[in-house]
């Protein structure tokens, strides 16, 4: 199956750069259970055990690239929601907010450094000072930006050009299969995507989300290359290009895109005051509805005839959480339990479509899985409404179950559709 080819593979490709999380070439690196920012060595997914280690959508390789798909792109998430965040607080650091969600941001640093450090123990403690600097150089450029000060953005952006040269030396010291120069030239997007959202974030633009989402998803063509290296470099099972491996980093990534997105857009309409028609509401809803026709064209270009149902079934329960949202808002309690029995039901709806298009899927399996998708997602409402500095916490936390939902889905898909690579 070719998750619409070579686009898809390398979207899919997000997961990467730390799975060394990977501690053997039999087994892979999980993120299931673990607390918000703190996915990391542990086994990735079920599957890749000894009992299924021959699935393609289990193997070693596929759980790396699934892990690093999560902490990669939420590292650009959390940054560029700490940093919004900063902004709309006037660059008060210590406001509890600001504070929350730079904490929020550091536990994934801090995850990433554990991914390679359990392949690559002295490495751990080298990457965590260099990647927590570069996020250092992002908050001068964002002050530097919201005052107007010239030279403060201008160095910032001197730090940065400098900081992907040492990053990529610093990763051919420990991945000789990684050229330095190579590195360093992949992370310019990641740089520029991430200053164009910092831009918008400091603008009050309604294209923020739009363009954090942008800069999230290169992360999956950094992790790409950053995988191929680090597989051959551990002689890794599975096949760094395989399409079973590229479809569940796909779904990993446009699924935990779309938990940031469904987030930041609830947590911007109670910013709003439930205004719905606010520019900045509208945008985030925009760039929410971006991702759910992604992922039905994901979904379309295996099962064309679900597109249409699964575009319908997901955007119904979108609304669901908007109204949960706007009914914690008010303090409707009525609104808030209707809410409920909608998404309950939803589970149950959502289950038979999934397991009309793949039957190796069960319909109570699919429902049950996203019993901690709809309670974890209602957590982090609860923290936005509340103002609560542990939101991003929250969210991190709901993000990250869908690695185990992307995991269960491409299961699915590999043995309805015979996927070997």
């Amino acid at each position: 199956m070719k998750v619409q080819g070579k686009v898809i593979l390398a979207s899919a490709v997000a997961a990467s750069l730390l799975a060394a999380g990977c501690t053997s070439s039999k087994s892979s690196s999980s993120s299931s259970g673990s607390k918000a920012g703190t996915s990391s060595s542990s086994s990735m997914d079920h599957s890749s055990s000894s009992a299924a280690g021959s699935a393609p959508d289990a193997n070693a390789v596929s759980g790396l690239r699934a892990t690093l798909t999560g902490l990669l792109s939420d590292h650009v998430w959390l940054a560029g929601n700490a940093l919004q965040t900063a902004v709309l607080k006037g660059g008060n650091l210590k406001d509890p907010a600001v504070a929350g969600a730079v904490s929020a941001l550091d536990a994934n640093s801090v995850a990433l450094s554990k991914a390679i450090g359990s392949a690559y123990p002295a490495a751990a403690a080298p990457f965590l000072a260099s990647w927590r600097q570069h996020i250092g150089f992002f908050v001068n450029y964002t002050l530097g930006k919201a005052t107007k000060n010239d030279a403060m953005v201008t160095k910032a952006k001197k730090d940065l050009d400098g900081y992907r040269t040492a990053f990529g030396q610093l990763i051919n010291s420990v991945v000789p299969e990684l050229p330095a120069d190579a590195v360093a030239k992949e992370l310019i997007p990641h740089v520029q995507s991430l200053f164009d959202a910092i831009d918008a974030a400091v603008a009050g633009s309604p294209d923020f989300q739009t363009k954090l989402a942008a800069s999230a998803e290169h992360m999956v063509m950094t992790a790409d290359i950053l995988t191929g290296g680090i597989a051959k470099n551990k002689h890794l099972e599975g096949n760094a290009e395989g399409t079973a491996e590229a479809t569940r980093s796909v779904l990993t990534s446009q699924l935990n895109a779309h938990v940031w997105l469904a987030g930041n857009a609830l947590n911007t309409a109670v910013r709003k005051g439930g205004n719905l028609k606010d520019p900045q509401v509208a945008g985030a809803v925009a760039a929410l509805d971006a991702n759910s026709v992604q992922l039905s064209k994901t979904l379309g270009s295996v099962y064309p005839a679900a597109a249409t149902p699964f575009l319908a079934s997901w955007r119904q329960h979108i609304g669901f959480f908007v109204n949960y949202t706007l009914g914690k808002a008010t303090k409707n309690n009525a609104m808030v339990t209707k809410a409920k029995k909608d998404l309950d039901g939803y589970r149950t709806a959502f289950g038979q479509l999934i397991n009309s298009v793949v039957p190796q899927l069960p319909a109570d399996a699919v429902a049950k899985e996203l019993i901690p998708h709809v309670q974890t997602l209602f957590d982090a409402i609860d923290a936005a409404v509340a103002g609560s500095p542990d939101f991003q916490s929250k969210l991190a936390t709901a993000a990250e179950h869908m690695t185990m939902t992307a995991a269960v889905l491409t299961h699915g898909i590999v043995a309805n559709k015979h996927i070997s690579d």
